[in-house]
């Protein structure tokens, strides 16, 4: 069981995009959150929605350098409404877990059955968005009975096929070497992925107080998984229903890598949102659209 004591005493609201004039409008409340300590693996902070009777639960896996409210705070309310949900901070991000381990992606699917062993949820559909989406993809091929279906959302098989992209993320690794000078630089990186033009300062300063929660090693470690992570030989194997979220302005992970993941898995379907890498945040309101017909098309198979 969890330590009950260590429960989240965070303000209950975030802001939300702003797109009116009525400030209760632009701010959402947040599920209730709390740490949740994995026997052997450390103490990790998820917020959790109990699904009613015969609705699945949504496992909710963020993007690096993120936190699972930055990824999914403008889609939690819109997904309790149907699902059940859990949403947990990954190792070394956010609240997630603080361990001396090397940061690894299949740690952190064996993370996320944890935390769901430990709240007694059997089977889950799974949506992973960047990051997150190899995390799903790991978490199906070492936990199969787990997963009823993929919602793999701004995300791809693999990241580093041509020589720049190998080139790119070989210099993630060797920052490591002097993480002491970046971790500040690594926090403004972040808070710019994360957010847009249009972001209002309550947005922003909220974002920044999630990006300082992060182990900056561990951010540059994931960068390092990310750049190594190919799924390709055993993607096509995948056996439970998959649904696609694609960002065809996405200047992170391209819209050809998406579709080729998309294509490698037989009967997946896809749903586009126009929008960049951050469009889970600069384009929430589409975003949510597309989440929910892709979790809707994984359930209608189940």
């Amino acid at each position: 069981m969890s330590d009950s004591s260590e429960v989240n005493k965070d303000r209950t609201l975030a802001p939300r995009e702003p797109e009116s004039d009525d400030d209760k409008r632009q701010r959402i409340i947040l599920p209730r959150g709390r740490l949740y300590d994995l026997a052997g693996r450390g103490k990790t902070f998820a917020r959790v929605v109990k699904a009613q009777p015969g609705s699945p639960t949504v496992l909710l896996l963020h993007g690096w350098t993120a936190t699972a409210d930055l990824n999914w705070y403008s889609s939690y309310d819109v997904l309790d409404d149907r699902y059940g949900l859990v949403a947990l901070d990954h190792r070394g991000h956010g609240r997630g877990i603080r361990s001396k381990k090397k940061f690894s992606l299949e740690d952190c699917a064996d993370d996320a059955v944890a935390l769901l062993d430990q709240l007694g949820i059997d089977q889950v559909i799974v949506c992973g968005y960047s990051m997150g989406g190899p995390i799903a993809q790991l978490l199906w091929r070492r936990h199969p009975q787990r997963v009823l279906g993929l919602v793999l959302c701004a995300t791809a098989a693999t990241f580093s096929s041509s020589k720049a992209e190998q080139i790119r993320f070989a210099a993630i690794g060797a920052l490591a070497h002097a993480i002491r000078l970046v971790p500040a630089a690594l926090r403004e990186i972040a808070a710019e992925q994360m957010l847009t033009s249009k972001s209002g300062k309550d947005l922003r300063q909220w974002a920044r107080g999630e990006l300082r929660r992060h182990d900056p090693l561990k951010l540059v470690q994931a960068g390092r998984s990310i750049g190594t992570f190919d799924s390709r030989h055993w993607i096509s194997s995948i056996d439970v229903p998959v649904s696609l979220v694609v960002t065809t302005r996405d200047d992170v992970v391209s819209i050809g890598r998406q579709l080729a993941l998309a294509k490698a898995i037989p009967g997946s379907t896809v749903h586009s949102v126009d929008g960049t890498h951050t469009a889970c945040v600069g384009r929430a309101t589409q975003f949510r659209q597309a989440l929910l017909a892709a979790i809707k098309d994984v359930d209608e198979k189940n």
